[in-house]
């Protein structure tokens, strides 16, 4: 038994709507292994992990699983439940998983996940348990879980950033993590996003950064302001550092001048000795060490937002209590099982460490860690207040006198912080500042939040919250509207339509599809680029204002959504392609792909669905938002319904795209009048329209106003390069599209006949990566509507041999009736596209299904005399100022996990 392949959705995907694993098992022969086999297994199973006893399973109740594992189950059930409590024992728990046996005898375990790299180490450990039980040994799983937990630590957010998230999911910002281990996230998208590293934004003055960061320069300009801080120098040898304490008057502080979390920090300083012990410690973290005068009083942090004080805690160092039994090495350790205490920031408190500083603390107030102190005595541990060693805090907002608050934001105002924490020791926050003696200590950029987020004592205080809210203030915008389009043919063109109408609309637009990425019209990135990593490339751009994502099965399959929801869903047909691929054997399996797009669209959105394709209109069941039906019949049963229901949809009559909502309709314009329809006769590309007009109403746009920016789509090369271009080479036409399915072939071939030619020429080849039977179907497609044939291959054979898929081709033409004397076979496409030119004749049409548009648009300008006809749309008679009833609001409510 081992794992053939590890893969990871970290977005939305065809098994759920969060992050989820997917394992590759290969059971070899222990593959028809049931649990009610061995009786010992599952006794062993137990005692290595008790907390499966937990798992309802189907069942819905503890001990549901142990009750499966007694009837009978599979080791890849049992693979499944062991990652999910391993999951569970690291603290890392979810309760998704599903297991799947595929046809080719390999097994599929799907489970939920939170941190990516603790998932990766126990999957492994999973599998190494279940084998360990199946062979009658002990595997460590203390050791694995333990593994895991560093790896939470390294790769999960810390308390402050997670505050943050949380909150920006609360008002549904979208949220991507762009590097893993150091807390830098993008929240939004397009034009409105903003980055965040921890309590750091994209709006933190770098400059205020360093400024912060160096504690003599602090001093000084909050000095020069006027505002309470103690005397200070800064020193490189503890000789300089001897004097200047006598200099500043015992007792003092000793710290690194570039510290943070009060590391190498020694407090109440009174000796010359103990001075050398703190330069020693200081010296460590940093060259300049800092002398400062000792400010007697309690220590305050006040956490200052764009301007305002949110939150206040009193800080209360590190200490334990006497019990009268317990030396003080106990107590730590009794005080650091605390479950809220952790390694570093994992958890709301810091476990307390007894290192020399500690020592030095003991060492002052007379006890050594073997010491019992009496009952009740509290002994100090650190004298300075840093959750960051092991200290706790109270909340005291709202006991902030208000001079104290304002004494902290001038000082976060003159060194030039958005965020910042302010250290401040008082004898009473509650009092003036006036009134007492005391100071600031210290601007902390990038301040840590968990000490008003979990306080020891007192309210906690929703400070992520009050970022995000000043990255983006409520009510303004987040994200850049979103297009998604999916279907098996049609989705570029309907992707690219819906670019040109936002780019005519005036908006900044982003686009990947199937020839590369484009920003505004122009392209930065060549390639089939319709996957996730496309998506998010879109997404993180800075400028765009609207994004059209063509979104394909193959990145659906194997990466899952590379956005979170779309505002406008569009799915234009399902047809017979992919078939015996990535497990997709039939066209439902294709559907429940397709079907995720149609899923995750935003409840205000809606969804654009194809009312004259079956498997794409039954997907109305799986949408929870607003559905617009799209048909190209007069009176579709489907349509008649949604509309007296009070939907929305658009359609063709008589030649004219009508848009109807309810009872009220509007004619939009005649078919003929859009360029790409080409008169009309491509019908497929009248489905596409529709489906671009369709996401435009959905997205605001009126449909009439929709039509004035798409008439005149496909009037110039690069508005829909590589899709139904029509040239004149000469006295022949060419037609080059990307048909590479049957259906495809199909439809560009009765355009093809429509338009009127002596012989139709056809260059022919598909992707090898096709079932035999898709290839032959496509062959015999292809032999119903060409006179001539010539059969090439891809340069990608994607598995196949040379002339392999030729051949599949030559048979389906030829069960579809061509004459083998019709027949012509050039694997290369470029020779395939000269073979064809040079057997044309005056007045014949070449159609050319291609694989590179490069190559093949070279071979045809060798020709000389090329040209693009001009299309010109009709548009007398198409004025109606019929009213239409404006778009209903979106539905509201969630979609609930697969």
């Amino acid at each position: 038994m081992r794992i053939r392949e590890l893969s990871f959705f970290s977005g939305r995907n065809i098994y759920s709507h969060r992050p989820v694993m997917k394992m590759i098992l290969d059971l070899a022969e222990r593959r028809l292994f049931r649990t009610d086999n061995d009786p010992e297994f599952a006794r062993r199973l137990r005692d290595m992990l008790p907390g499966l006893a937990e798992h309802h399973c189907s069942r819905g109740v503890p001990g549901g699983f142990l009750e499966r594992m007694a009837e009978g189950t599979y080791l890849g059930h049992v693979v499944e439940h062991v990652f999910l409590e391993l999951q569970n024992m690291t603290g890392v728990g979810t309760q998704y998983g599903k297991t799947i046996n595929t046809p080719d005898g390999l097994t599929e375990v799907i489970c939920e996940y939170r941190c990516r790299a603790a998932a990766q180490l126990l999957a492994k450990a999973a599998v190494a348990t279940v084998l360990a039980a199946l062979e009658g040994s002990f595997a460590d799983v203390g050791h694995w879980v333990a593994e895991a937990k560093k790896a939470v630590d390294r790769h999960m957010p810390g308390p402050s950033t997670a505050a943050i998230l949380a909150a920006a999911k609360k008002r549904h910002i979208p949220i991507q993590l762009l590097a893993e281990e150091n807390s830098l996230y993008r929240l939004g998208t397009g034009k409105y996003q903003k980055r965040i590293m921890a309590s750091i934004t994209e709006h933190t003055s770098c400059v205020a950064v360093d400024i912060a960061g160096s504690k003599p320069l602090t001093n000084d300009l909050l000095r020069n302001e006027g505002l309470p801080v103690p005397e200070s120098e800064v020193v490189y040898t503890l000789p300089d550092a001897q004097a200047a304490a006598e200099r500043i008057g015992y007792p003092v502080v000793i710290k690194p001048d570039n510290g943070n979390q009060g590391k190498g920090v020694s407090m109440n300083l009174l000796t010359a000795e103990e001075v050398a012990k703190a330069f020693q410690a200081a010296a460590v973290c940093s060259k300049a060490v800092m002398v400062e005068s000792y400010l007697k009083g309690r220590h305050y942090r006040l956490l200052v937002v764009n301007g305002s004080m949110l939150a206040a805690a009193e800080r209360i160092p590190a200490h334990v209590t006497g019990d009268g039994l317990s030396t003080i090495h106990q107590l730590i350790a009794q005080a650091n099982k605390d479950p809220l205490r952790g390694e570093g920031h994992e958890k709301p408190l810091t476990k307390i460490v007894l290192d020399q500083i500690a020592l030095r603390v003991l060492e002052k107030q007379g006890f050594s860690p073997q010491d019992v102190p009496a009952a009740g005595l509290q002994v100090l541990l650190r004298e300075n207040a840093n959750l960051s060693t092991g200290g706790t805090a109270v909340d005291v907002t709202d006991e902030v006198h208000p001079l104290q608050e304002e004494l902290a934001v001038l000082a976060v105002q003159a060194v030039g912080l958005d965020i910042a924490g302010v250290d401040v020791v008082m004898e009473d926050i509650a009092s003036s500042p006036e009134s007492q003696s005391g100071g600031i200590i210290e601007v902390n950029a990038a301040p840590g939040l968990r000490m008003h987020l979990h306080p020891s004592r007192g309210k906690s205080r929703d400070v992520g919250k009050a970022i995000v809210d000043m990255l983006f203030p409520p009510g303004s915008p987040v994200r850049v509207p979103v297009f998604s389009v999916t279907g098996t043919n049609g989705k570029t063109t309907t992707a690219r339509m819906l670019e040109f109408a936002m780019r005519r609309h005036g908006l900044y637009t982003g686009i990947c599809c199937t020839d590369g990425i484009y920003f505004n019209g122009q392209q930065v990135k060549k390639g089939d680029l319709t996957g996730p990593l496309s998506a998010r490339t879109v997404l993180a751009h800075p400028d765009i204002e609207v994004a059209v994502l063509e979104t394909a099965r193959g990145g659906l399959i194997r990466r899952g959504l590379g956005y979170d929801r779309a505002d406008v869903a569009v799915i234009t047909n399902i047809r017979a392609d992919h078939l015996g691929q990535d497990g997709i054997e039939t066209l439902d399996d294709l559907a429940h792909v397709k079907s995720l797009v149609a899923e995750a669209v935003y409840p205000a959105g809606c969804v654009v669905l194809n009312a004259d394709e079956p498997h794409v209109n039954e997907l109305a069941a799986r949408v929870w938002a607003e559905v617009i039906y799209v048909s190209m019949q007069s009176d579709n049963i489907v349509v008649r319904h949604h509309l007296g229901k009070g939907g929305r949809a658009v359609f063709v009559r008589r030649g004219l795209v009508l848009a109807a909502h309810g009872s009220g309709v509007v004619p939009v314009g005649r078919v003929r009048s859009f360029i790409v329809t080409h008169g009309g006769r491509a019908l497929h590309q009248v489905e596409n329209l529709l489906g671009a007009l369709a996401a435009c109403w959905g997205f605001g746009l009126s449909p009439r106003q929709a039509a004035a920016y798409l008439r005149t789509f496909a009037a110039q090369p690069g508005d829909n390069p590589g899709r139904c271009n029509l040239y004149q080479v000469g006295d022949i036409r060419v037609l080059v599209d990307y048909g590479h399915n049957a259906d495809g072939i199909e439809k560009t071939g009765l355009l093809a006949k429509k338009l009127g030619a002596e012989r139709l020429i056809g260059v022919v080849g598909v992707p090898g990566d096709r079932s035999d039977e898709l290839v032959m179907q496509a062959g015999q497609a292809a032999a119903g509507f060409f006179d001539l044939l010539v059969i090439k291959e891809d340069y990608d054979l994607r598995g196949r041999r040379p002339r392999e898929v030729a051949g599949l081709l030559m048979r389906g033409a030829l069960n579809g009736g061509r004459d083998r004397t019709a027949l012509k076979v050039e694997p290369d496409e470029r020779r395939a596209v000269k073979k064809a030119l040079a057997l044309s004749r005056p007045g014949d049409l070449v159609v050319i299904f291609y694989e590179d548009l490069a190559a093949v648009l070279a071979e045809i300008m060798e020709r000389g005399s090329v040209k693009q006809p001009v299309q010109e749309a009709c548009v007398a008679g198409e004025e109606n100022r019929s009213a239409i009833h404006p778009p209903p609001a979106g539905i509201t409510g969630s979609r609930a996990n697969t």
